[in-house]
């Protein structure tokens, strides 16, 4: 297929747009499905939080292995449009089969199985996004990108608590989510190949201003980082349980959930233009801060009002880190972009299943105030180290 010219500067590539309408469906059936999981898993079918740790641990540590895989294959020639269209469609099918589940370890099964079809779009997806887009751009186009997936949970949210509300079981607003997830896969199968193609025709031009691929120190040293970031935070399913313990109703989770992710959306794209001007360093950095002072303001005992506010901040820290670390990624990784955002997504997602195994043995052990004072206090150590080994200046002295 014949590339579509490229955009005027300083304007959002249209196959970004397009990638990101995709997403925008797929989190409105992913979060039909994820805040109400809490629960679903605690209270229809006896789990604990434990189990919801390992719920989380697992499924990121399947991803993890599978962006890792997917990453490497998507540098190869003829490999990120299936790779992006399998994954997507595994997601799609698997992920309201959780209105069939009769016991705990079955949902973990489900949501391990739907992650593996998110380890196999996400690295090939953003490396189409990368290539498509100027470097001086790439953060405000991950920003669009995030904001469209993030609004996307906004309706999805709101759509499980409607039918919450008009009397459904939440096995049958589980079901209900394969409806946006074939109207996903349908514009996937519309946009995908003219988004590809235009990759392919940006892509030799970028990696020729610029030097290394994915290996060395020089990527490593920051991305191994950003992991020990993301082995300090809490799995989310332990935040929407803490906000049950604080007196939060459970019908009314789908709503927080919602504002959340209005926040989040909201925040994207302003985070992606901080990273554009001042760089993914002290961006990255300003995240890890508020995310510790969320959580620490969460192990209070607050009121209803003032853990639902804390609970919205904490939804400015994913607009501040999504787009800088992944402009940064493609920043680090230029001639294989596959293998760079594999590396980083299989990395940090890896730290995931210690961090939600251990974080959800000391909330049921030792109690959820420990366990949330002792992320914010390694989060804070974390940004230490990060702001030791990550790159000064931005992607704006990069500019094409």
């Amino acid at each position: 297929m014949t590339a579509p010219p490229p955009p005027p500067p300083g304007r959002i590539p249209p196959a970004v747009k397009g990638l990101s309408l995709v997403s925008l469906w797929n989190d409105v059936a992913s979060e039909m499905v994820y805040p109400l999981l809490p629960a679903f898993v605690t209270r229809t079918l006896g789990g604990g939080a434990e189990i919801l740790g390992a719920l989380d641990g697992a499924a990121e540590l399947t991803a993890s292995v599978t962006k890792w895989v997917a990453g490497r294959l998507a540098d190869r020639p003829r490999w990120r449009v299936p790779l992006v269209l399998g994954g997507y469609l595994t997601a799609v099918l698997v992920r309201p089969l959780n209105a069939f589940a009769s016991a705990a370890w079955q949902t973990v099964g489900f949501r391990v199985v739907d992650r593996v079809g998110k380890g196999f779009r996400t690295a090939p997806r953003d490396a189409i996004i990368a290539d498509v887009t100027p470097p001086g751009l790439r953060g405000r186009a991950f920003g669009f990108h995030r904001a469209a997936d993030h609004l996307g949970a906004v309706v999805g949210s709101l759509l499980a608590w409607w039918l919450l509300r008009r009397g459904s079981s939440v096995r049958d607003a589980i079901g209900w989510s394969l409806v946006p997830g074939l109207l996903a896969f349908l514009t996937l199968v519309l946009v995908l190949p003219r988004a590809h193609a235009h990759a392919e025709a940006a892509a030799d031009g970028h990696a020729a201003r610029a030097g290394d691929g994915a290996t060395g120190r020089i990527f490593w040293g920051p991305v191994v980082v950003l992991a020990l970031m993301a082995l300090a935070r809490l799995p989310e399913t332990l935040l929407l349980l803490r906000l049950q313990d604080l007196g939060v109703a459970a019908a009314v989770v789908p709503l927080l959930w919602a504002a959340l992710h209005v926040v989040r959306s909201a925040a994207s794209y302003p985070g992606g233009w901080m990273s554009d001007h001042l760089g993914p360093r002290g961006t990255v950095a300003l995240g890890g801060v508020l995310y510790a002072a969320v959580v620490a303001l969460l192990a209070r005992s607050l009121g209803l009002g003032g853990a639902g506010a804390v609970f919205l901040v904490w939804g400015l820290v994913a607009g501040l880190v999504e787009p800088a670390e992944r402009a940064l990624v493609a920043r680090l990784a230029p001639r294989k972009l596959g293998t760079g955002f594999g590396g980083y997504h299989a990395l940090t997602g890896l730290a995931a299943l210690p961090a939600a195994t251990a974080f959800g043995w000391a909330y049921q052990t030792v109690g959820a105030a420990r366990a949330l004072e002792a992320s914010a206090v390694l989060s804070l150590v974390a940004v230490g180290a990060w702001l030791g080994v990550a790159p000064r200046g931005g992607d704006r002295r990069q500019e094409a």
